[in-house]
């Protein structure tokens, strides 16, 4: 699908997607139990892969029509899968099903999608083997497909803090049920480390005990999954939130703009956009007791922006600072480049092509807003839901049209991502035929 936007004032009142995270999170949770409900989950190409893999392993996942998600779990002993476990574009769900695999008694293949098949799994087999496992890339380069052979009782372990948060919460989310526990060392410093909060917020919330230790986080043997009631509920996604927040920054109608509800604090690392986008100058109020936030447009300036925890937030801020007055500097990027695609030459190379000046480096990405007109042209959203979003943003006050290729690839953490545009006043047509 290719949708092109022309330039639109928002207005209105949006409510946030449910978190993408915490969902990923809840589904796997919710299988190592024996049964638990989840309300108010994600339910996205991304989140039914990791549904699919909990079916795979022997539980089942029954959503109801209004949404909520009847999990029957495999209560800490998956089975062997019948078939591939196919992750399709879904890093989350790799990583995280990956460290579940050993703990079934026989072989599970994992694959994904060509752009989840090019991405770094290394760290998590090493760490998986060093633990007792067989845990080899068929290739021999670290990436998918993946076959895993337990068992997995838990020990000490190492592992680099610099390329996924998502290694560790995969590893703490198996080593719960293992004889042993697990103790990760980080060998290096932990990015995205507000991720690993989540991961512990949603343990605890699950019943499971584990914490940050001096030297990396621990968490203990033989425990189960249960949460209070048997139910828990997904709060609202802050990465998602980024892209209405962003759209009344750069469009909103003066002393109206937009409101977002379901913004209620949490361990979300991506709660900064709010901040950053107040620093940048945007009119912003943020209720945090009702978990609503009103913007609206004001001039934009540029400013400094360290994403080492907040990886997710690049493709919108750099949107930002297309729009902002002087130069948007954002920080310690390196890790963006192994996501769905290399977001920091993706964001450069696509702003470009509506006439946003830009200097890439390996770990930075400087956007210069005053040299920067933005003029609507066609642009590819690079089978990145980020990308796809932030570059929609652009194409709000881009000066004339601006067609995005490819852009039903939104499903994978935003379904409704279009149609909020179309909520908050945006014009835009949808053409299905690509």
């Amino acid at each position: 699908m290719n949708v092109t936007i022309t330039p639109s004032n928002v207005e209105g009142t949006v409510r946030a997607p449910p978190s993408k995270s915490y969902t990923h999170r809840a589904i796997l949770a919710a299988g190592y139990a024996d049964e638990a409900t989840v309300r108010d989950a994600l339910w996205s190409a991304d989140t039914r892969a990791t549904a699919r893999a909990v079916t795979l392993f022997g539980g089942d996942v029954t959503r109801t029509d209004d949404g909520i998600l009847e999990i029957d779990g495999f209560d800490g002993r998956p089975d062997v899968p019948a078939d591939v476990i196919d992750c399709a574009n879904s890093g989350t769900t790799m990583r995280l099903v990956t460290a579940a695999a050993p703990l079934a008694d026989g072989t599970t293949v994992l694959t994904g999608d060509e752009s989840l098949r090019s991405r770094p799994q290394g760290p998590l087999l090493e760490a998986l083997a060093d633990l007792g496992a067989e845990a080899d890339s068929t290739r021999g380069n670290g990436q998918a497909p993946l076959v895993v052979t337990g068992p997995l009782s838990g020990g000490d372990v190492s592992i680099p803090g610099d390329v996924s948060s998502q290694y560790i919460t995969a590893l703490l989310l198996a080593g719960a049920v293992t004889e042993d526990g697990i103790v990760i060392d980080l060998e290096t410093e932990l990015k995205s480390a507000p991720y690993i909060d989540i991961t512990l917020e949603v343990l605890a919330d699950f019943g499971v005990d584990a914490r940050h230790t001096d030297t990396g986080f621990e968490v203990d043997g033989g425990q189960s999954y249960a949460p209070v009631g048997g139910e828990y509920a997904v709060p609202g996604d802050f990465s998602s939130i980024s892209y209405p927040l962003a759209a009344g920054a750069i469009a909103g109608d003066e002393g109206a703009g937009v409101r977002i509800e379901g913004a209620h604090p949490s361990a979300q690392g991506d709660s900064a956009i709010v901040e950053i986008v107040e620093r940048m100058g945007a009119d912003v109020d943020w209720d945090r007791d009702a978990g609503t936030i009103d913007v609206s447009t004001a001039p934009l300036s540029g400013i400094d922006v360290d994403v080492e925890d907040t990886p997710d937030l690049l493709p919108t801020i750099a949107t930002l600072g297309a729009v902002a007055d002087g130069d948007t500097h954002i920080t310690n990027a390196e890790h963006v480049r192994y996501k769905e695609t290399d977001r920091v030459s993706a964001m450069a190379a696509e702003l470009g092509k509506l006439g946003v000046e830009t200097t890439e480096e390996t770990d930075s990405l400087t956007i210069h807003g005053t040299e920067s007109t933005l003029e609507g042209a066609t642009v590819r959203g690079r089978a990145d839901h980020r990308i796809i979003m932030a570059l929609a943003l652009a194409g709000l006050v881009a000066d004339g049209e601006t067609t995005i290729e490819g852009a039903d690839h939104v499903a994978v953490s935003y379904p409704g991502f279009f149609s909020t545009l179309e909520e908050l006043d945006v014009s835009l047509e949808r053409d299905d035929r690509h």
